[in-house]
C-alpha cells in the first residue's frame, strides 16, 4: 500500500524513520516547488537517492562534477553510452573504469548523505511512498536508516556553526602550522592543505576541492580549530583572484594533496614505531576486505556508529554489542560473512581498535 500525504504534518526524518523500524523496500518520492529528490530503501535500509538509468539533473552526476571527479568529455562519453544501451550511471562508471567499485561506493555514500542534508531544510511539500517502486540495480551502499539520521542531524548542526565563521566568502585563508605527525588526518584535510596558500578566499578554496561545500567547511572549521589554517586577510569585492604558481592549478589540486599524503603518512608511521605500543589511529586498524565493497561500506557503517555513540556518551562503547543493545545497529550489522569481527577499547575509552579477520 502506498503511503502519501504533505511535509507539514510529518517530517522527512519522521517518514524514513518510520520506514526503516518498519524494514519498508520502495521507492520515497519527495516534490516542493517543483525540486523532486527519491530516496530508495530496501529492507528499511538506504540503498540510493537517484533515480536508475542517467537522467537530466541525476544528483550522482551533479555531485561527481562538484567534487570535480566527472569531466565534461566524460559526461558527454557517458551520455552517449546510456542512449545506445540504456544502461544505469553507476554501471556505465564501473564498466567504463572511470572508477573503481570501492570507490563509486563511496561516491554514493556521500551523494546520499548530501542529499539528505538538502532535505533537512524542506518543511513543506509532498510526499509519496510506493512500495511496488524498487532499486533493481547493485546495492553499492545500504546505510542504516537511524544511522544516516543521526548523521544528518549532526550535519545540520555542524552547518549552523560553519555558516557563523564562514560568513565571509572573501576571507583570504592560509597555513599557520602543519599538524603533528602523529595527528590522524583525513583525506579532506589532505586534499585542503594543498590548496590554501594566502591567496584564495574561502569561496575559492571551496570551488577547487574536491568536496562538497559541508565537507569543505568541516575540514577547514576543524584545521581552524586545531590551529593548523587561519584567516590571513580579506579581498576587497570587485578584486581579481591572483594567478596561480607558475607550473600549479587551482582545480584539481590531487597531485599536491597526494604528495603530502605521502609525507604525512611516513611521519605518522614513523611516529607509531617509535612509540610503539600505542593505540594506532583507528581507521587505520580495519584491512581492505579483498576489494569487497559490501564489508567495506558495513564497516564504514560501524565506524560510524562507534563516532556517534562516542559523541553521545563521551566514551566508545566497552564492547561492540553494546550498539546493538542501546539499537544503534541490528545484530546482523555486526555480521559479515566468511569475516571475523574483533573490537577493543582503550582503558581511557577515547579510542578502539577495530580489525577484520578472514574465517579459516
Amino acid at each position: 500500500m502506498a503511503l502519501q500525504g504533505n511535509l507539514r504534518d510529518f517530517s522527512i526524518s519522521e517518514i524514513l524513520q518510520l520506514l526503516g523500524t518498519q524494514h519498508k523496500t520502495g521507492c520515497l518520492l519527495l516534490q516542493k516547488d517543483g525540486d523532486k529528490c527519491v530516496v530508495y530503501v530496501n529492507d528499511g535500509r538506504i540503498v540510493s537517492a537517484r533515480d536508475p538509468g542517467l537522467r537530466a539533473e541525476d544528483p550522482l552526476v551533479r555531485f561527481l562534477r562538484g567534487i570535480h571527479r566527472l569531466s565534461d568529455v566524460q559526461y558527454n562519453d557517458l551520455l552517449t553510452l546510456h542512449r545506445e544501451t540504456g544502461r544505469d550511471l553507476e554501471d556505465l562508471l564501473l564498466n567504463g573504469t572511470y572508477m573503481d567499485q570501492q570507490e563509486l561506493a563511496s561516491c554514493v555514500e556521500r551523494q546520499i548523505l548530501d542529499s539528505l542534508l538538502r532535505l533537512s531544510h524542506w518543511d513543506s511539500g509532498s510526499y509519496l511512498f510506493d512500495p511496488a517502486v524498487i532499486w533493481k540495480g547493485a546495492r553499492l551502499v545500504s546505510l542504516s536508516t537511524e544511522g544516516a539520521l543521526i548523521e544528518s542531524a549532526r550535519r545540520v548542526d555542524e552547518h549552523k556553526r560553519h555558516r557563523g565563521m564562514f560568513a565571509d566568502p572573501n576571507q583570504l585563508m592560509g597555513v599557520r602550522d602543519l599538524p603533528d605527525p602523529d595527528e590522524p588526518l583525513s583525506e579532506e584535510e589532505r586534499e585542503l592543505f594543498s590548496i590554501i596558500d594566502g591567496q584564495h578566499t574561502v569561496s575559492e578554496i571551496a570551488d577547487a576541492a574536491p568536496l562538497t561545500e559541508y565537507e569543505t567547511q568541516e575540514a577547514l572549521h576543524r584545521m581552524v580549530e586545531a590551529h593548523w589554517v587561519e584567516f590571513v586577510g580579506k579581498r576587497e569585492a570587485g578584486t581579481a583572484a591572483p594567478e596561480p604558481p607558475a607550473g600549479r592549478t587551482i582545480p584539481p589540486a590531487r597531485a599536491l594533496a597526494r604528495e603530502f599524503a605521502v609525507v604525512a603518512v611516513a611521519l605518522i608511521v614513523l611516529a607509531c614505531l617509535v612509540v610503539g605500543g600505542r593505540f594506532v589511529n583507528r581507521s587505520s586498524q580495519v584491512p581492505p576486505a579483498d576489494g569487497d565493497v559490501f564489508v567495506a561500506t558495513q564497516m564504514r557503517d560501524v565506524r560510524k556508529m562507534l563516532d556517534l555513540y562516542r559523541r553521545e556518551h563521551g566514551a566508545f562503547p566497552e564492547r561492540l554489542t553494546q550498539l546493538v543493545d542501546d539499537d544503534w545497529l541490528s545484530a546482523r550489522d555486526l555480521q559479515i560473512p566468511g569475516y571475523h569481527l574483533t573490537y577493543t577499547r582503550a582503558q581511557s575509552g577515547a579510542d578502539y581498535r577495530l580489525q577484520l579477520y578472514r574465517a579459516r
